[in-house]
């Protein structure tokens, strides 16, 4: 890719610009000789053939959108002359594609076996609190816990979120979802479940809640009702201490890395990521699918527009029934605010070349790798099918990113072509997709998808990335989001609050 215009498919009508562009520039693309007609920023789109007014504009492979005006041979394709072909709910047939066979694989890593039979990736003490009002008391407590601590485990900390009291229905029980999903988290050694006493989602009902029916390790799970203790920080750091004296059984031992499971997400996009990192991404999460492992791919939103790639891959009916729910629950969710749904790329992603959802849809679900979809999953549902997984969620950063947490991923691999510092309360593997950003945010990237635009191989890089992992995964290495204390969490909340 060292030349400054990419035609990605064959098919396509349009080409991306490298590097900036000057008017008057020349380059061919198949038997013609391309005059560029105005000045084009890198990452955005040059018509590579005359486009009638109405004529889909090809990307990918794909349609990507349409002109809204005859576009000539050499001209800059975005916002001005390009529209989205997306509208409403649509009718899906099940039209199974062709996928290839992996052969099997057998990798390890060293991580935390737990006594459930799951895999840890840390040995932390997590603190969850069941309402929003004990925020700053389960800061302090992971403060101080981590002073008192230091060095027993991989640290305490604490997750807050606005949630929990005056919730309703759905709201609540998404609440409960994911709050649960990050108390079982195989990454968390112990927990301390702190609550107020007085709100909806109570110590007594969020218990009943993680039990369903079942015991839970009360080894690694305690309980504090604030309004019920006299010192809530010496009572807190009491049951913190028993926990940390628990996550000391564990040791790193060998363990497969078809116990792995790696959530998928981009963010900050640029023109660049569905041409390098995105397939990087995919590519690895193949890499980890032949070893048994899972993946995890969210932001229904942005797959509108290339749904129907996805269907076609699911592997039967009940799970393609599954994913045209996803996608129709939720174009219902932006109707039903009276919303298009198509309001997206974001001010970010335009200002990157990024003109539709769909041609950003299209780049998106590269993540997915080639790998069968297995199984479809709710807030909080747990990952149950090794193989490609798609998880309900928007495609909001920090939504989603808890959303992978809570379901069970113990890493979380991020495309970026903007840059964010943004974390996770697991490892956050940030994947630029161009050198600059690399290079002007190394405190912040992980690793450089840009060589592929230098004519790196796709297969090498992945295979360099997937030892990254590894590294990680075994604690030899930390996310840049780790070092820098970026972990936060926020939940969906779609309903009344009293």
């Amino acid at each position: 890719m060292k030349n400054e215009i990419l035609i990605i498919n064959e098919a396509d009508n349009v080409a991306v610009a490298l590097k900036p562009l000057k008017k008057g520039f020349t380059f061919t693309a198949g038997d013609c000789k391309i005059t560029v007609l105005s000045d084009i920023e890198a990452g955005h789109k040059i018509a590579i053939k005359n486009i009638r007014k109405g004529e889909n504009i090809i990307k990918y492979g794909f349609p990507a959108g349409h002109a809204i005006y005859d576009i000539s041979a050499g001209s800059h394709v975005h916002c001005h002359n390009m529209g989205t072909n997306l509208e409403g709910l649509l009718e899906y047939r099940y039209e199974k594609a062709d996928m290839p066979s992996f052969q099997k694989k057998h990798a390890v890593f060293m991580g935390y076996r737990r006594e459930n039979g799951r895999t840890g990736i840390r040995n932390e003490i997590w603190i969850i609190n069941t309402v929003g009002c004990v925020n700053k008391i389960a800061e302090k407590l992971a403060q101080e816990a981590n002073r008192l601590f230091a060095g027993r485990t991989d640290g305490v900390y604490a997750f807050c979120h606005p949630h929990g009291c005056s919730q309703l229905g759905d709201d609540l029980d998404t609440t409960r979802k994911i709050l649960a999903g990050l108390v079982n988290h195989p990454n968390a050694a112990g927990v301390l479940v702190l609550g107020l006493g007085c709100e909806n989602n109570n110590i007594a009902s969020f218990r009943e809640y993680l039990m369903h029916g079942t015991s839970y390790n009360s080894e690694r799970i305690r309980f504090l009702s604030l309004q019920e203790v006299h010192d809530e920080i010496d009572a807190g750091l009491s049951l913190i201490g028993e926990l940390v004296e628990y996550a000391e059984k564990f040791e790193r031992e060998p363990c497969p890395v078809s116990s792995l499971t790696v959530g998928l997400k981009c963010g900050g996009s640029d023109a660049f990521s569905g041409i390098t990192a995105n397939p990087l991404v995919g590519a690895l999460s193949d890499i980890i699918i032949t070893h048994g492992g899972s993946a995890i791919l969210t932001e229904i939103p942005e797959m509108f527009g290339a749904e129907t790639i996805l269907m076609n891959r699911c592997a039967d009916e009940e799970t393609f029934n599954g994913m045209v729910s996803l996608i129709n629950n939720f174009k219902n969710y932006f109707m039903r605010y009276n919303q298009p749904v198509y309001e997206n790329p974001s001010p970010g992603n335009r200002d990157g070349g990024i003109t539709t959802l769909e041609e950003k849809s299209l780049g998106c679900i590269y993540k997915g790798g080639t790998s069968p979809v297995v199984d479809v999953l709710d807030f909080g549902d747990q990952v149950k099918t090794c193989g490609l997984n798609v998880l309900n969620g928007p495609g909001n950063d920090i939504v989603s990113v808890t959303n992978l947490a809570a379901s069970g991923a113990q890493l979380i691999l991020f495309t970026t072509g903007r840059g964010t510092p943004l974390g996770a309360p697991v490892p956050v593997v940030k994947i630029s997709s161009n050198t600059r950003l690399y290079e002007l945010k190394p405190g912040w990237i992980d690793y450089n998808a840009g060589v592929l635009l230098d004519g790196a191989s796709l297969d090498d890089s992945a295979r360099e990335l997937f030892g990254l992992v590894l590294k990680i995964a075994s604690g030899e290495a930390a996310a840049k989001n780790e070092l820098n204390g970026c972990r936060e969490i926020a939940i969906f909340k779609d309903g009344v609050t009293l």
